[in-house]
């Protein structure tokens, strides 16, 4: 029944990816023909975002479906770190975007190229992504906790921050067409303005994004709630085991790792420790569902 389980959640995840890379897809085609049309720097900002979207997401879908892989010869550890090295690709891939929306905004303020043609049409293809992303981000998130994905939450907080991006550039265009209508040739310097707060806002996520992949990556223990859960689960089994120590944590990709030694009474039998160890491997996996248990027993102080 697990292989099953394990297949289903493969393919759920790989669904999800697969939505993301299609929907990318089409969003980074419309930005840039809006972006082209429009002369607007924020709406070609938002392109350059999308297209390191889809190539984030591209990333994702293939690293979900190798992070599901079972340990084999070469990974007797299984895969799980693939996800890891995705989202912290895909946060890089998110300074770089940062870095070509700063560098095309800082030459429009400079040079005085900052008019704008038709804003309402890059307004328009805004809200449409805004729209899509909050729906596919949505689906992402809920993935992602269903299969405790690294690479499809970094992908979901790609296309969120999408989202307020969007809506921000929508409110830009919506300001310049308002300011041309009223004879205000000045407003097309909030182009340049608005895609500079875009860079910042990406600038945070991706932060976010590759801190969290590095701890994976560097083996960081859990956080501290979780660790918390577990030594509590373990003192509710006393006197069965008279104390524990060495708690070892660490996550890569989906999958997380507890190793902990435990003291049992020195007269317990073999069968006795066997059955204990069986029994908080079950509770803690009910705790930390699919996780990697590993308890090694020692005789307690009563043994001395």
């Amino acid at each position: 029944m697990a292989p099953m389980r394990a297949a289903a959640t493969r393919e759920k995840a790989a669904r999800a990816a697969r939505t993301s890379v299609i929907s990318n897809i089409l969003l980074t085609l419309i930005k840039l023909a809006a972006g082209l049309l429009t002369g607007s720097v924020s709406v070609l900002s938002e392109a350059v975002h999308s297209g390191l979207d889809l190539a984030a997401a591209a990333m994702a879908f293939v690293a979900v479906r190798k992070a599901r892989e079972p340990a084999d010869r070469e990974h007797t550890f299984g895969h799980g770190k693939f996800e890891s090295m995705s989202g912290l690709a895909e946060g890089l891939l998110i300074l770089a975007a940062v870095a070509l929306i700063v560098w095309g905004a800082g030459r429009k303020l400079v040079t005085g190229d900052i008019e704008v043609s038709l804003p309402l049409a890059g307004a328009g293809v805004m809200a449409v992504s805004a729209i899509v992303n909050v729906f596919v981000s949505r689906l992402l998130f809920r993935v992602a906790r269903e299969t405790d994905s690294v690479a499809l939450e970094a992908d979901g907080w790609h296309l969120r921050t999408d989202v307020w991006t969007s809506l921000g550039v929508l409110g830009g265009m919506a300001t310049i067409d308002l300011g041309m209508r009223l004879g205000f040739p000045e407003i097309h310097h909030l182009d340049p303005i608005v895609a500079l707060l875009i860079a910042g806002l990406i600038a945070r996520a991706s932060v976010g994004i590759i801190w969290q992949s590095w701890n994976h990556l560097v083996d960081r223990a859990l956080p501290p709630a979780d660790i918390a859960r577990i030594e509590a689960l373990l003192a509710d089994h006393y006197p069965q085991l008279t104390g524990f120590h060495r708690l070892r944590t660490r996550q890569a990709g989906h999958e997380r790792y507890v190793d902990i030694h435990i003291e049992v009474p020195g007269k317990l039998s073999v069968n006795a420790a066997h059955d204990l160890c069986d029994h908080l491997e079950g509770e803690l996996r009910e705790l930390m569902p699919g996780a990697e248990i590993l308890i090694h027993v020692e005789p307690g102080r009563d043994h001395e």
